[in-house]
């Protein structure tokens, strides 16, 4: 049986993100009401930038509002999508006049409210651009139907160039264009050793058998189209890399974002032994890691799980990545 630090579970988003920011009083402020997080000194004359989506994947999105990232993240209920009208009051709140970038997530729920706050928001005379992120390999399809391929891991990587873009003053157009242009490079794989469990829930979204592993698992919990057999960690590490090697094509010499990302309930020991053979395998390969992220950054509440995201570097992504930025869950 699974037990969770929780009061009511009905109340557990509102009054974690009313912890969270009291926990960070400088940095960030709380619309109760609307259950979203915005900077405690909102930023002016530049593009705004609003992100956000269902709970339990923190430090995704609160976690990552500050100079250099977001202005403010709309929080829904557990794996569910914030309403539009959240969404359209969080737009309105990241407008300093310039318009505002959403970034969104491809899932059902989060690109449909998302794109109703969108167009209402222009009532308001709030010009708005969406950047989709959709870096989940192991939903790609081949003959593009469905809803495509989710986004995950990589919605870090998108806020952090689209607020370094913001920052440096580029308009509206250009703060999109790059998003979507690291959004379209980047490519993740997961996989998990034990699902996630609901707070307030006893058992797990799923159960595994001790010698299996969930590969191609979603950050809701979604099951994979496959299982495995469990092994080492750097034949775990393979299992990711293997996959996403083989999709981008990537000749020698080229420059990677490698983002080793925990699902939850993975430990740093872990990751950085996932951190090492991949550090390992892309050397050998003539590729260079140019820049990585190692931890857990997107989450799914409890999950025992790694994800695996990489991107080709250029000039401009790299400068981006690299600008100064200042958020509870990253700041450099």
């Amino acid at each position: 049986m699974r037990r969770s630090i929780v009061n009511d579970p009905d109340q557990l988003v509102p009054e974690a993100l009313e912890g969270f920011v009291l926990s960070h009083p400088a940095r960030l402020a709380l619309d109760a009401e609307h259950r979203f997080v915005r900077r405690a000194e909102p930023a002016t004359g530049k593009v705004g930038l609003v992100s956000g989506g269902g709970s339990g994947h923190e430090p995704l999105h609160a976690g990552f509002v500050g100079p250099g990232m977001l202005d403010v993240a709309v929080a829904g209920a557990v794996f569910a999508s914030p309403t539009a009208l959240q969404v359209l009051e969080a737009t309105k709140a990241a407008d300093s006049g310039h318009g505002v970038v959403q970034i969104v997530k491809n899932y059902t729920g989060d690109v449909l409210n998302f794109r109703i706050a969108g167009e209402i928001s222009g009532d308001d005379q709030v010009e708005t651009e969406i950047v989709l992120v959709d870096d989940d390999l192991a939903t790609d399809t081949a003959d593009g139907g469905g809803p495509g391929r989710r986004g995950t891991a990589a919605t870090v990587i998108v806020e952090k160039v689209c607020g370094a873009a913001a920052e440096e003053g580029q308009d509206l157009a250009a703060v999109a264009e790059v998003g979507r242009r690291a959004a379209a490079s980047a490519r993740t794989m997961s996989l998990a050793l034990t699902a996630g469990t609901h707070p307030g829930d006893e058992e797990p979204q799923f159960a595994l058998g001790d010698d299996e592993v969930e590969l191609g698992v979603g950050i809701h919990g979604e099951r994979a189209a496959r299982r495995v057999p469990f092994t080492s960690a750097d034949g775990l590490t393979d299992l990711l890399l293997d996959p996403l090697l083989e999709e981008l094509g990537l000749e020698r010499g080229t420059e990677v974002l490698a983002i080793v990302n925990g699902l939850g309930g993975t430990y740093p020991l872990e990751l950085n032994l996932v951190a090492r053979r991949l550090h390992h395998r892309l050397g050998d390969a003539g590729l260079a890691v140019g820049r990585s992220l190692v931890g857990s950054y997107v989450t799914s509440l409890d999950m025992h799980g790694v994800s695996l995201t990489l991107m080709p570097l250029d000039e401009e992504l790299r400068r981006l990545w690299d600008a100064p930025v200042q958020t509870p869950a990253l700041t450099w």
